[in-house]
């Protein structure tokens, strides 16, 4: 027991102890060894074989060792030792004679033996790497070999430079003759550059004065373009300053008449006047065909016919000068009303160069070729004012099929005037009362073909005139005011002339999904894209409401929302624009929203909790505007299915309401101001207030004093 303490406190050992002395020698064994031997044998015999490779000189043991080394099988008496050539130590005892508990056997005090080494373990990836070590050294061992034998072999791996050794004299030397040739490669990389420099800027001085000059020579020739292109400007300029100065006089005696512009939709004047230009065009129509063909240009009525057409030039030019340049026009929704943007937009129009052709005085080809009526044919382009004509009477009219009949029947009676003056034409050429072709009536059945494709050409017109007239029998029956019949005829002429249709959703509803949503995305996908209030939501939602979206058109002066009213629809502004009013009159114009603006959209995305959905502004339309309406209900069913966009909305929602700021709380007027132990007394409540007309109060008074 001592001697495990011993070597537990013991410091460190040496592996292997030095030879012990010889020790006495053994007594001889027992004749019963202890049955159960301990398994020393094999830790001694790898010890030995340990022993044998590290001292391979004293693997041979002697021979008297060599029976003591194995263990005995069975008891039997000691061995007799071998004559001795030299002295040996005693030979260990057998195992098989080892006492049971060593510790008894040793002496108190004595160490026990170190432990057996551990068998050697050997590294598979330790292996290879070593043996490749090995094949390396080898193969360079035979490189330099080789090296040896040829002084031009060489190894494949570089090759370090070899520092030359150089006296303290030479390396001075050495050093500045490299700093020498550094500066001379410095100078003359400086004069390389200074003349690539040089270089340069002359080609850059020289580019730019090319440029100059290039500049100078576009801008002489840009300038005689332009005054080429402004001598027929000028000229043009300069006439219709001259014809504006001669025709000033005249035209302020108009303004007084007629205004300084014209509604050419409403105006009364405007359209008796025009019932006195087709009156002149049908002169013209009838009569240059009619004395064309048959011989009316007698002596006697040749004056006669010179002062009708004399007349009715008047009146085509008194129409070009006077009253085209008055007419108010729509542009970008907004009516422009001034005197002098409409003058020029005449001047520009198509409409001017017919009149202008329509005045051309080919009437002075008759001091030439004779008088014949032929000449005055460019009197037919003032067309469009019979047209134009048409088409205001027939919406001021309040029974517009009576003018309709009555133009048919001109129609026919002006195919019949052609077709006698046809005929009539024919029978001179071959001779009066020498007819000699057979009527056939074959081609009869083409008048009745020639309806049916006309009524197919003309359905979409029709139906706006039979919606046109349904509605102002409606506004006569009921005794509507002329200005809002004069209203509601502008609102059906303008929606019809803008869209070519009056509801688009009636043409939409009979397409399939597919090519609507297609219409709806190449029409509005792109002016949804630019309001704010829809950026960050998805795409398909927009799609969606795009097919929710109606359209409507309100006339200058309309009130699309007015403050306090319930808001359910959100409006986008197509074309045209509206403005913000307020003021006693609304004649205040806080703001113009123009195409691509949203309003609306705070009643619309707040809830209707303490009247949060009421209009907090009037909105009038500024000119013509068409708006698209989204109503609350299509909205709310449209983000049902959108969780995303519905949180994207509400979050820009709040930010409104937030930048637009809470309600200003109500002053109580009444307050007492002031410092008071007390405060006021509270007012009587409502009950008692009535009990007091039947002096209840008093009563009571009277009863809680007794």
């Amino acid at each position: 027991m001592f001697s495990r303490w011993k070597k537990v406190f013991a410091g460190p050992q040496a592996r292997w102890p030095a030879p012990a002395p010889a020790p006495a020698p053994a007594p001889a064994p027992a004749p019963d060894p202890a049955p159960d031997p301990a398994p020393d044998p094999a830790p001694a015999k790898e010890e030995n074989e340990a022993k044998k490779e590290d001292n391979p000189q004293e693997s041979t043991p002697a021979p008297a060792a060599a029976p003591a080394a194995a263990p005995a099988p069975a008891p039997a008496p000691a061995p007799t030792p071998a004559p001795a050539s030299a002295p040996a130590p005693a030979a260990a005892p057998a195992p098989g004679a080892a006492p049971a508990n060593p510790d008894q056997a040793r002496p108190e005090g004595e160490e026990a033996p170190p432990p057996p080494p551990p068998p050697i373990v050997i590294n598979k990836y330790a292996d290879e790497q070593l043996r490749s070590i090995a094949q390396h050294m080898h193969e360079r061992l035979n490189i330099y070999k080789e090296k040896v034998v040829d002084q031009y072999a060489s190894s494949p791996e570089i090759t370090p430079p070899v520092t030359p050794v150089l006296l303290k004299d030479e390396h001075t030397k050495l050093l500045e003759e490299r700093k020498k040739q550094a500066e001379e490669d410095r100078v003359k990389k400086e004069e390389v550059d200074n003349k690539k420099k040089e270089e340069q800027e002359k080609k850059k001085k020289e580019n730019a004065l090319k440029k100059k000059e290039d500049d100078k020579q576009n801008n002489l020739q840009a300038v005689n373009v332009q005054l080429n292109r402004n001598i027929p400007t000028k000229i043009k300029e300069a006439f219709w300053y001259l014809v504006d100065v001669v025709l000033k006089p005249l035209e302020d005696k108009m303004d007084s008449v007629l205004g300084v512009t014209i509604d050419p939709f409403t105006d009364r004047h405007y359209i008796t006047w025009l019932s006195v230009v087709t009156l002149a065009f049908n002169y013209n129509t009838w009569f240059i065909t009619a004395r064309l063909c048959f011989p009316y240009h007698s002596e006697f009525a040749i004056p006669f016919w010179f002062a009708a057409d004399s007349l009715a030039d008047l009146i085509y030019l008194i129409d070009a000068i006077l009253f085209q340049p008055r007419k108010q026009f729509v542009k970008g929704g907004d009516i422009i009303t001034d005197r002098l943007v409409t003058k020029n937009n005449y001047r520009r129009s198509d409409r001017f160069k017919l009149d202008m052709l329509a005045l051309a005085p080919f009437d002075l080809l008759y001091l030439e070729f004779g008088f014949k009526s032929i000449f005055r044919a460019n009197r037919l382009m003032k067309v469009d004012t019979f047209f134009e004509f048409s088409d205001r009477l027939e919406s001021l009219m309040s029974k517009a099929y009576i003018w309709r009949v009555i133009r048919t029947i001109g129609y026919l009676l002006f195919m019949l005037h052609l077709n006698a003056c046809f005929y009539y034409v024919a029978s001179e050429y071959q001779g009066i009362g020498k007819t000699r072709w057979v009527y056939s009536g074959l081609g009869n059945a083409l008048i009745g073909q020639m309806r049916d494709v006309i009524g197919a050409a003309t359905a979409g017109q029709t139906y706006f005139r039979s919606s046109m007239d349904g509605t102002v029998a409606y506004m006569v029956t009921n005794h509507i005011p002329s200005e809002v019949q004069n209203r509601v005829r502008t609102w059906f002429t303008y929606t019809w002339d803008a869209q070519g249709m009056l509801d688009e959703s009636e043409l939409l509803e009979s397409m399939p999904l597919v090519m609507r949503t297609a219409i709806a995305v190449d029409i509005n996908l792109a002016t949804f894209q630019k309001i704010e209030l829809f950026k960050g939501c998805d795409q398909q939602m927009l799609v969606d409401m795009l097919l929710r979206l109606k359209s409507i058109i309100y006339l200058p002066g309309d009130f699309v929302v007015k403050k306090g009213d319930i808001g359910k629809e959100m409006y986008i502004i197509k074309e045209g624009a509206v403005q913000v009013v307020g003021g006693p009159d609304n004649s205040i114009v806080f703001v113009t929203l123009k195409a691509g603006c949203v309003f609306g959209e705070i009643s619309l995305l707040q809830s209707s909790k303490d009247g949060g959905n009421r209009r907090t502004a009037n909105v009038k339309a500024h000119g013509f505007a068409n708006l698209f309406v989204l109503e609350k209900k299509d909205l709310f069913d449209i983000l049902v299915h959108y969780p995303e966009s519905q949180k994207v909305l509400a979050r820009k929602g709040k930010k409104l309401m937030k930048a637009k700021g809470p309600a200003a709380a109500k002053v109580d007027d009444d307050k007492k101001k002031g410092l008071a132990l007390f405060g006021p007394k509270p007012p009587t409540p409502k009950l008692l207030r009535a009990f007091a007309g039947m002096n209840m109060l008093e009563r009571m008074k009277a009863v809680s004093g007794k």
